[in-house]
């Protein structure tokens, strides 16, 4: 564990966080500066820098990263639609140089293109 990872430090336990899930493979919480009603962050216990680091060797890891995602949409009551992104390097806006993935709902995103809504069928 890099000891100056902040997402290597919240998952030791060592920084305090508002923990939504964990179990052996991952940990679930909510992001400090939300950008949306429900913004939590689904962050494998693993260190890896971003998603383009990830190869055939974590492919459980991918899938139960993703389910948990999926699981945490239904139980904050979003699953009827959400955003899961994650930002690679710090040129795609990636901060922490740990993997994680932001759930973001509980409101009409904005289209990611535009910045508007998308328009009504």
């Amino acid at each position: 564990m890099p000891t100056d990872c902040l997402f290597c430090r919240i998952v030791a336990g060592e920084v305090p966080s508002d923990q939504v899930h964990a179990d052996d493979q991952v940990v679930v919480f909510r992001d400090i500066a939300p950008r949306a009603p429900v913004h939590v962050l689904v962050v494998p216990r693993e260190h890896i820098p971003s998603l383009h680091d990830v190869d055939g060797s974590h492919d459980q890891l991918m899938l139960r990263a993703l389910d948990v995602a999926r699981q945490v949409a239904e139980a904050e009551g979003i699953a009827d639609g959400y955003r899961l992104t994650t930002n690679i390097g710090t040129r795609g806006g990636q901060a922490i140089a740990h993997l994680h993935f932001h759930v973001l709902g509980g409101r009409q995103l904005a289209h990611i293109d535009s910045g508007e809504p998308p328009a009504s069928d």
